[in-house]
């Protein structure tokens, strides 16, 4: 079987690097741009620094801004029009993963109409072109949309969210400017950050890990682990190090895929609207112990990466131990919370049903039964 490996054309980092838009833009000889970004990015004057350098250099835009932090298929509509009435031929996407996700649908769609449904984008849908070419500036350091082929979208009506993966809409450029993380509150630098790890973590215990991931995600596993903290605090160290490891850890499980994890808090941020990150990093340590004994002696290297000493003199239960309690002082530490009170017993079978159905769960190491999963819920109640 063959390994597929697909990133960007070409990828910017490092404080400043938005000034490549504009080289970008002008060597594609695009024309005008559709500028997606969620309202508080717009009314903060984050996008403004991106649209101020279109402004400099006399190049034409419109924003579109009808984005929630959960994108629903009414903003992906709604932007699908919006981008024929603008004449624009590319998109720059500004803003985290809400931004990128809608902006790809949007693309997908624009170049694929037999998809307008937006619903049957779910999955791995087969479209046939390329969508709009889109340069990607992500805002937070967490989810990597910038270089992933996957997006997710809410379908409000169904109380679910659903899965895309296409490589297809693989952003064209990808600008990872820490200075554009900057204005990232500590909470939501927290979710995002752990929200990486957890792609981490799952890409490296997922079924299809291989070679060139593992690198991936090993080194965003130490990147994260040192630099967390210290982006929560806002320093500069500790932005630069995040905005690199998060976009290290889409290299790898966008190609690979994830697990359980990510299955479970796609329902719970449908159900709940539980932000992602959030719901990811609760479900971190209870995933990585449903799964302990179906990842042989990659915990000890999970242990290694997060700065854990001593994990060769460790037997295999006390290193699997060390990485999940390792996981478990990082999220508290930045102040994730352990428990989701808005769950409610009643609501668990349909839980759970949800995320055996999400597209994630396949690449878990272990299969689940509905009772199983059921269980890791009641964990958080």
């Amino acid at each position: 079987m063959a390994n597929r490996i697909s990133l960007n054309q070409t990828s910017y980092h490092g404080a400043g690097a938005i000034k490549e838009i504009v080289s970008e833009v002008k060597g594609h000889g695009f024309k005008k741009a559709f500028v997606a970004s969620d309202p508080d990015l717009i009314k903060f004057g984050v996008t403004t620094k991106v649209t101020d350098l279109l402004d400099k250099e006399g190049l034409p835009y419109e924003i579109y801004s009808d984005i929630k932090p959960n994108p629903t298929i009414e903003n992906v509509k709604n932007g699908v029009s919006a981008f024929k009435k603008s004449g624009a031929d590319y998109i720059i996407a500004v803003g985290g993963g809400s931004s990128m996700d809608t902006s790809k649908a949007i693309g997908i769609i624009i170049t694929n109409p037999e998809f307008e449904d937006v619903r049957s984008l779910e999955g791995v849908a087969p479209t046939k072109n390329p969508c709009v070419p889109i340069i990607a500036v992500p805002t937070t350091a967490g989810t990597a949309a910038e270089v992933t082929i996957n997006y997710v979208i809410t379908d409000v009506e169904k109380e679910r969210k659903f899965v895309c993966v296409d490589t297809n809409d693989m952003p064209i450029v990808a600008v990872v400017d820490s200075e554009m993380m900057s204005s990232m509150p500590k909470g939501l630098t927290a979710a995002t950050g752990m929200d990486a790890l957890t792609h981490a973590i799952e890409g490296y215990t997922t079924k299809a890990a291989w070679e060139m991931t593992d690198m991936f995600h090993l080194e965003a596993i130490k990147l994260i682990s040192k630099n967390l903290r210290g982006a929560v605090n806002n320093t500069k160290e500790g932005r630069e190090g995040m905005a690199l490891g998060q976009y290290i850890a889409g290299m790898g499980f966008s190609n690979v895929g994830l697990g359980i994890d990510h299955a479970m808090a796609h329902t719970l941020s449908a159900h709940y609207d539980t932000p992602h990150g959030v719901a990811c990093a609760m479900l971190l340590p209870i995933s990585m112990e449903f799964n302990r004994d179906y990842t042989g002696e990659r915990f000890r290297e999970i242990a290694r990466a997060m700065g854990v000493e001593g994990v060769d003199e460790m037997t295999q239960e006390e290193y699997r131990d060390a990485a999940i309690n390792a996981v478990k002082q990082l999220s508290s530490d930045v102040g994730i919370p352990s428990k989701n009170e808005k769950i409610k017993e009643e609501d668990l079978d349909q839980l759970a049903t949800d995320a055996l159905n999400d597209a994630c769960y396949p690449g878990n190491p272990r299969e689940a039964t509905k009772e199983q999963v059921i269980e890791m819920f009641r964990m958080l109640m």
